[in-house]
C-alpha cells in the first residue's frame, strides 16, 4: 500500500508519518518511511538546491522536484511496493501540484502532467491531508526557515486553499484531518483512516 501525508509546513506531517509507520510495523508490516523532496541521494541533493540554494525560477523548481520524484519512485517506492511493503511518504505529487501548480500559478494540470510522466502514473492509494490554516502553520515554523517557508503569508494561504481544492477533486483518495488536534489524537484518526484500506 502506498500512503502519502500532505499539508502545509508545520502541520505535523513528519510526526504523523513516523507514528503511523511505527504502528504498522508493530502490526507486523514492512514499512518504508520516506520523504520528498529527498528519499534518495540524488533527491537529497535536489532538496538542498530547492530549499536552501539561491533563487529558483518557478518552472525550474517544479522540474527539479519532478526529477527528484522520478528517482524516488524508480529506486525506492516501486521496489518497496513490488515486494509487498507499505510505503509512507511525507509529501508526493500533490505537493508539487499545490505549491507550484496552484500557489505559484504554473497550472494545476500542467504540473500534474509533468509529475505523472515523471512517476509513470504511480499515485497513492490513500492521501492524508493534515489541514491547518496558513496563520497557524506560519506560527508553528520554528528555527531557521527554508526558502519556501520564508514565502509571504499569502503564498501559504494559497497553498492551503490548493490542498482543499485537490481533496475535493479526489475525495475517494483523500482523508482530510484537523492538524490542530493533539498529536496522539490525530494519530488515532490517521490510523483509522488507513485501517479502512489495509
Amino acid at each position: 500500500m502506498f500512503i502519502t501525508i500532505e499539508g502545509l509546513d508545520g502541520s505535523g506531517k513528519t510526526t504523523q508519518a513516523r507514528l503511523l509507520g511505527a504502528r504498522l510495523e508493530a502490526d507486523g508490516l514492512e514499512v518504508v518511511l520516506t520523504r520528498e523532496p529527498g528519499g534518495t541521494p540524488l533527491g537529497e541533493e535536489i532538496r538542498n538546491l530547492v530549499l536552501y540554494g539561491g533563487d529558483v525560477a518557478p518552472w525550474a523548481e517544479a522540474a527539479l522536484l519532478a526529477a527528484s520524484r522520478a528517482q524516488h519512485v524508480e529506486h525506492v517506492i516501486r521496489p518497496a511496493l513490488a515486494r509487498g511493503a507499505t510505503v509512507i511518504s511525507d509529501r508526493y505529487v500533490d505537493s508539487s501540484v499545490a505549491y507550484q501548480g496552484i500557489a505559484r500559478g504554473l497550472g494545476l494540470e500542467r504540473v500534474l502532467d509533468l509529475n505523472l510522466a515523471a512517476v509513470g502514473g504511480l499515485m497513492p492509494d490513500r492521501t492524508i491531508l493534515l489541514e491547518l490554516g496558513a496563520d497557524d502553520a506560519v506560527a508553528r515554523m520554528d528555527g531557521e526557515r527554508d526558502r519556501i517557508e520564508r514565502e509571504a503569508d499569502g503564498f501559504h494561504a494559497r497553498v492551503a486553499a490548493a490542498y482543499r481544492q485537490l481533496a475535493a477533486r479526489e475525495p475517494e483518495r483523500y482523508v482530510v484531518l484537523d492538524a490542530t488536534l493533539p498529536a496522539d489524537v490525530l494519530a488515532e484518526q490517521v490510523a483509522a483512516a488507513i485501517g479502512e484500506t489495509l
